[in-house]
Parts: C-alpha cells; sequence; structure tokens
C-alpha cells in the first residue's frame, strides 16, 4: 500500500469513529473524577488511561482502589473484563493482514468500538485499523486530563442519558451485517446469552461467554459449507 493510501485509510478510520466521541467523551471524565475520589493523583489518573486504556477496567480498578483491594484482585478483576478482546484480535486477525509489529500495536489500542467499526466498515488495513482505534485513544485520554483537572464538578453520564449511544451505535454497526436467517439466529442466540450472562457474571466475562457461544452455534449452522 503506498504511503498516500495508507494515510487516506487511516483518516478514514479516524473519522468513522467521530460519531462515537460522544459517548466516551463523558464516560472519560466520570473515570476520571471516579480515580480522583479513589485517591489516585491527575498523574495516575492520566497514566491509567494511557497504559490500560479499557473504559469498564479502569472504572472497575479506580473503584477497587478506593475500598484498598489487593494487588491480585484488581489484575484478575481487569483480566476477567478484557477477556473479549481476545475474541476480537482473533476476528480481526482474519480479515486485516498485519505483520508482527502491527498486531502488537493494534492489540494495545484495541477497544469494542474500534473493533466494531472496523468490522461494520469491512477494514482490511492496518492503517485504517489504527486509524479507528487511535481516534477513541485521543479523545478518551484527553477527556481524562479534563476531568481529572476539573474534578467533583462533572456530572454523571448515566443520569444525563448519554449511556444509551453505545448500545445504539453498536445496534447500528450490528444490522447492515445482518444479511441472512443464520446471521439473524447467531446474533439473536448470542445477544440472549449477554443479556443473560451479565446477570450472572462481569460484563467482560459475559461478552466473552456471548462470543464462543454465538461462534459455535454459526460454526454448527454453516457446517459443510466452504
Amino acid at each position: 500500500m503506498s504511503l498516500a493510501m495508507s494515510r487516506s485509510s487511516f483518516a478514514h478510520g479516524f473519522r468513522a469513529m467521530m460519531p462515537l466521541w460522544l459517548g466516551a467523551a463523558p464516560f472519560g471524565l466520570a473515570y476520571a473524577v471516579t480515580a480522583r475520589a479513589a485517591g489516585l493523583s491527575i498523574w495516575e489518573t492520566q497514566f491509567m488511561s494511557l497504559a490500560v486504556f479499557a473504559g469498564g477496567a479502569q472504572f472497575s480498578a479506580a473503584g477497587l482502589f478506593g475500598v484498598g483491594a489487593s494487588a491480585a484482585t484488581i489484575l484478575l478483576t481487569t483480566f476477567l473484563l478484557n477477556a473479549r478482546h481476545l475474541l476480537y484480535g482473533l476476528s480481526l486477525g482474519r480479515s486485516v493482514a498485519l505483520g508482527r509489529s502491527e498486531r502488537l500495536v493494534a492489540a494495545y489500542f484495541l477497544t469494542d468500538e474500534a473493533y466494531g467499526v472496523s468490522v461494520a466498515a469491512g477494514a482490511t488495513s492496518f492503517p485504517f485499523v489504527l486509524g479507528a482505534e487511535l481516534s477513541m485513544f485521543v479523545v478518551w485520554n484527553s477527556f481524562t486530563l479534563i476531568g481529572a483537572l476539573i474534578g467533583q464538578g462533572i456530572p454523571d453520564p448515566v443520569r444525563l442519558g448519554v449511556d444509551f449511544v453505545f448500545p445504539l451505535a453498536f445496534l447500528a454497526l450490528l444490522i447492515p451485517l445482518l444479511q441472512t436467517r443464520i446471521d439473524l439466529l447467531v446474533a439473536g442466540f448470542a445477544g440472549l446469552l449477554a443479556v443473560v450472562g451479565a446477570r450472572l457474571w462481569a460484563g467482560g466475562v459475559a461478552v466473552l461467554v456471548a462470543g464462543i457461544g454465538g461462534s459455535l452455534v454459526g460454526a454448527w449452522l454453516t457446517r459443510g459449507e466452504e
């Protein structure tokens, strides 16, 4: 791929993520307030967004820091919350040709949103995936810093109703991909598993179980096909 094409693909991926900024920005602020209330410094709050870069895991870790949980508890909780990224990586690796160093970079910046946008757009190149990933990385870290500096004056995004943005966005990404009866059956089964699983386990585990369950059902329904 030429340099001009790489830049164009990167910019396309970056722009494709921008509608989801509306949901990410207030939660970046809210995470920062939660972390500061748990006793983390501005630097520690920002460093977690830079190094961990996983909203659900960061919220959980900040809360556990606040109650004095052990390091083992924090690590296990964040691992379970992020376990679904294993499926994301396997899925992207089938459609996007990645070198060894590109795999490491893509894995580090991978999020639910970047995966969803890349799959929905039919991404086949690393620059597009990286553009989508860095788009979310920039907005998340920017608003983390703002939240850490402003402090407690930020309202809960759930109370503002902003939490509806992500479910609607993922539905918008999913619906165009449901083109056959099997697609609908697999999506419906995985969705049911996710709803039931969310009542039993942490969010990351529920999504992982739903993803594996949906994949197995899809493989069984398409057995014998090339």
